[in-house]
């Protein structure tokens, strides 16, 4: 009998041996954090693209010299330390030992590669930053120097932007720049890539040779680009994604009291605005854009727009800069000056088009209230909706009269918000509005060179005060973040200057 029943159980054991384990799922055997966003990744190149999409993907893979945590403090990187000469034209950086993702070590040469490719590629998107460097070179693998020929005192603030992420100089020189960014780039950040599906997906795995000891805290990631806003908070309560950027307002309020999501207010370095093309008719005419702003109900608009989420612009620029003056007056509600003013430029009809991107149903009810506004004053309105691929074209290519936008600066410094902004010679056109202010370009200069922090102020005070009147931009409001999270996850975030925490974020439950 003993005999008979260890044969039994041994017959058992070989057919459950014989028998196929059951796997696990995916979300069992790792964990990796979703997001889906409405913009996409246009390239994996950090010099290519100054679009969100492409923004929030950088981040990810680029180490940059410095790193600015979730409150917006700088903290050391790539470098480890760094010396400033007296004359302010000297900066040595020294670096710690680090990898890209293919195993090689990270050196000064490629740091030095990585900021004189941005400086001189003509098909760099964003220049302001390294613009004025004149010398960048390696003393040694772990040293690296950088010099200009006058001071330049937003210099280590920039140091962190995305854009100026740490690329092999080696692999761009053996592939070629077109190869290195296709599908697999070399990557120094925290994660590389398994696969970019173009305008679907990027898939992210941890950067082993990443050098923050212990991150990423997750297994991998996948940014996610979903365009309407209703299907990413479709996926969100389906649990197929762990948070959901660019929210309206509306569906942040349905969540905000489940106590399965977070709606956090996070502070964003961005301003709300109307860009106006300055070479087109008819807001080639100040008057005519002067009309434009006075038209605009602010506290009307904000209201509806915002649910009281935020606060009226009263600057072209973010108001956590350093120079932000809060009692500057915003622009008066006044549609009988308005209507003088389009009469007496002589543009009683003229055609404006309005464009913005879909789905987004926030730009498209911003464009409605501006059609009425601007209808009541004279104007012969039309609202252009397009996808996000065909806007972005139209804008950078000043296809346009007028557009419902917003942007950010990535520092609290306000030098390269105005060459984003308002500098016609700073590379982008005035964030692609043509808007050119001889006085504000020669301002702009000053403001980088001027090393007392009272006298930087009042510089970017009068650029401020002359692109206002000028209506470089018409602004509207200043709002924070609308992002959503399960709060399954812990660690992610984003950032006043639009990166996400991701290497901090891990499931909890």
């Amino acid at each position: 009998m003993k005999f008979s029943r260890i044969s039994t159980a041994c017959a058992v054991l070989l057919v459950l041996l014989s028998l196929p384990a059951t796997p696990q799922s995916k979300d069992e055997e790792a964990d990796i954090i979703r997001i889906a966003s409405g913009s996409r990744t246009l390239t994996l190149d950090p010099t290519r693209s100054v679009f969100t999409g492409s923004i929030e993907t950088f981040g990810q893979l680029y180490s940059r010299l410095l790193r600015r945590d979730k409150d917006g403090k700088l903290h050391p990187a790539l470098a480890e330390s760094w010396e400033i000469s007296e004359d302010g034209l000297d900066y040595t950086f020294h670096l710690r030992e680090a990898g890209f993702s293919d195993g090689s070590p990270i050196t000064a040469e490629d740091v030095a590669y990585s900021i004189l490719r941005m400086r001189d590629d003509p098909e760099a998107a964003y220049k302001a930053a390294v613009s004025e460097v004149h010398r960048a070179w390696a003393e040694d693998e772990q040293t690296l120097r950088v010099q200009f020929l006058k001071p330049n005192a937003p210099f280590l603030e920039s140091l962190e932007i995305c854009f100026l992420g740490v690329v092999s100089k080696k692999d761009i020189e053996t592939r070629g720049r077109a190869a290195a960014f296709a599908e697999i780039p070399v990557t120094s950040g925290p994660y590389r890539v398994v696969e970019w599906r173009r305008n679907d997906r990027v898939i992210l795995e941890p950067n082993p040779y990443y050098w923050r000891e212990g991150y990423p805290k997750n297994d991998g990631a996948e940014l996610i680009e979903v365009i309407d806003v209703n299907t990413r908070m479709s996926m969100l309560r389906a649990g197929e994604v762990d948070a959901v950027r660019l929210v309206t307002l509306g569906l942040i309020s349905d969540l905000a009291d489940d106590p399965d999501y977070r709606v956090p207010e996070e502070p964003a370095m961005r301003v709300n605005i109307v860009l106006l093309n300055h070479d087109r008719p008819p807001f080639n005419d100040q008057r005519v854009r002067e009309a434009a702003a006075l038209a605009i109900d602010l506290n009307k608009m904000f209201q509806v727009m915002n649910r009281g989420r935020g606060s009226i612009a009263n600057s072209v620029f973010p108001y956590q800069l350093l120079h932000y003056d809060p009692d500057f007056p915003s622009w008066d509600y006044d549609v009988e000056r308005a209507k003088q003013l389009v009469e007496a430029a002589g543009a009683v009809g003229a055609e404006v088009f309005i464009n913005f991107t879909a789905p987004d149903p926030d730009w498209e009810k911003a464009a409605l209230i501006l059609h009425a506004y601007w209808a009541e004053i004279g104007l012969n309105v039309t609202i252009r909706k397009m996808d996000q691929a065909l806007y972005q074209q139209f804008l950078s290519d000043g296809d346009y009269n007028a557009s419902v936008e917003w942007w950010y600066n990535e520092t609290f410094d306000p030098d390269l918000a105005v060459k984003w902004a308002v500098c016609g010679t700073c590379g982008n056109r005035s964030f692609y509005s043509n808007y050119q202010n001889d006085r504000v370009d020669e301002l702009v200069a000053l403001g980088t060179s001027e090393m007392n922090p009272k006298k930087r102020i009042e510089i970017y005070r009068e650029i401020d005060r002359i692109a206002f009147r000028e209506v470089a931009q018409i602004p509207l409001y200043y709002t924070p973040w609308a992002n959503a999270y399960s709060s399954s996850i812990e660690g992610l975030y984003f950032t006043p200057a639009t990166q996400w925490t991701l290497e901090d974020a891990h499931h909890v439950r």
